[in-house]
C-alpha cells in the first residue's frame, strides 16, 4: 500500500500572494493608464505626461503597499487574537471545547457517535491546529502575511504601470491616446491570464474579465480628459 495516495496538485496556498500581485498589477495599469489618458485627452505637452505618469507609478506603487500592509495587519491582528482565545478556551474549559468539534463534525455529516470519535482523536492529536481548522477557518498556510502582501502588491503595481509610462514617454504625442490604451488593455489580457494560470483557472475568462473592465475605465477616462480639455 503507498504511503500516500493523494496525488492532485492545488494551489489554494498561492491565494494570498496571487490576490495581492493581481489587484496590484490591474491597478497599476488601469490607475496609470486612465490618468494619463485623462492628460493626453486635455492635450498637455509632453512633460507634463511623463511626469504624470511617473508621479502615478511611484505614489500608486507606495500606496498599494501601505494599504496591503495596513489591511492585511488588520486580518492577522483578528486571526492571532482568536487563536489565542482559543488557547484559553482550550485551557479553561475543555470539555466545552471538545463538544464544540463535535457539533462541526456532525453538521459536516458525521453521526454524534463517530463525530465525537473524531473530536477526541483529533484534540489528542493536536487540540488548537484543530479548532483554528474546523472552527476558525483558518487553513494551514492560509494566515494572513503583511509583508508578503505589501511587498507583491507594489512590485506588481509597478510592473502593470511600467509599459503605459514607456509608451508616454516614447511614443509620438499624436499617437499618445490610441498608444497608451492599447497597451495597457494587452498588458491587462496577460495579468489576467497569467494569474488565472498560476490560479489553475481559466486563462481567456480571466483575460477577457479584466481587459473589459479596464477597457471601460479608460473610455470613461478618455471622456473626462476630452471636456477638461474643452473646458479649461
Amino acid at each position: 500500500m503507498p504511503a500516500r495516495l493523494h496525488g492532485e496538485v492545488h494551489r489554494s496556498d498561492r491565494i494570498g500572494w496571487l490576490r495581492a500581485a493581481v489587484l496590484g498589477a490591474q491597478d497599476g495599469v488601469t490607475s496609470t493608464a486612465s490618468i494619463l489618458i485623462v492628460f493626453a485627452a486635455a492635450n498637455p505637452d509632453h512633460r507634463a505626461l511623463v511626469i504624470a505618469g511617473v508621479a502615478t507609478l511611484v505614489g500608486g506603487a507606495l500606496s498599494m503597499a501601505a494599504g496591503e500592509y495596513t489591511s492585511v495587519s488588520s486580518q492577522r491582528d483578528t486571526e492571532l487574537a482568536d487563536i489565542a482565545r482559543e488557547a484559553i478556551e482550550l485551557q479553561e474549559t475543555p470539555e466545552v471545547e471538545l463538544e464544540e468539534l463535535t457539533q462541526i463534525y456532525e453538521q459536516r455529516g458525521l453521526d454524534r457517535p463517530l463525530a465525537r470519535q473524531v473530536a477526541i482523536q483529533l484534540t489528542k492529536a493536536d487540540a488548537l491546529g484543530s479548532h483554528i481548522r474546523d472552527e476558525l477557518g483558518i487553513a494551514h498556510g492560509g494566515s494572513a502575511r503583511p509583508l508578503q502582501a505589501a511587498a507583491v502588491s507594489a512590485i506588481g503595481f509597478t510592473l502593470g504601470a511600467l509599459p503605459p509610462v514607456l509608451v508616454a514617454a516614447f511614443v509620438s504625442s499624436s499617437l499618445h491616446l490610441v498608444a497608451i490604451a492599447a497597451t495597457a488593455l494587452l498588458v491587462l489580457a496577460a495579468v489576467g491570464a497569467t494569474g488565472a494560470r498560476l490560479g489553475g483557472a481559466h486563462m481567456g475568462r480571466a483575460g477577457v474579465r479584466l481587459t473589459l473592465i479596464g477597457g471601460f475605465a479608460l473610455a470613461v477616462s478618455a471622456l473626462i480628459g476630452d471636456v477638461v480639455g474643452r473646458i479649461f
